[in-house]
């Protein structure tokens, strides 16, 4: 049986939360791979801790992170975890936001190996 983790309601999407949850290099390097990528993205740890030099607890932080500022949706399946980027959503609430954060030059090399394996 799969359930929903906790996130905020689309009136709830906060922009300060959001540009906040973005700041780390790691976590824009995550949404820029997940926005440009297939959905739900492949969100175990070992895949991150690889391509990003990550130790499973920060990756762990990271998503929660995204999740909890309402940029992601979780949903756990057993053990795993399906995460997508909430763009419908952000896009209703700041439209044009998210393809101004993360379309742009990030760490390309990081992006590649983790979107195309």
């Amino acid at each position: 049986m799969s359930r929903k983790l906790p996130e905020p309601s689309v009136d709830d999407l906060d922009l300060t939360t959001i540009l906040g949850a973005l700041v780390d290099p790691a976590r824009r390097t995550i949404m820029a791979v997940m926005y440009q990528g297939p959905e739900p993205f492949d969100c175990s740890a070992s895949t991150w801790c690889a391509n990003l030099g990550l130790t499973p607890p920060t990756v762990s932080h990271h998503f929660r992170t995204l999740r909890e500022a309402g940029l992601t949706r979780t949903v756990v399946d057993g053990r795993t975890r399906n995460v997508r980027v909430r763009k419908e959503d952000v896009e209703k609430r700041f439209p044009g936001l998210l393809d101004a954060l993360l379309t742009h030059e990030h760490d390309t090399d990081a992006i590649n190996r983790l979107i195309k394996p």
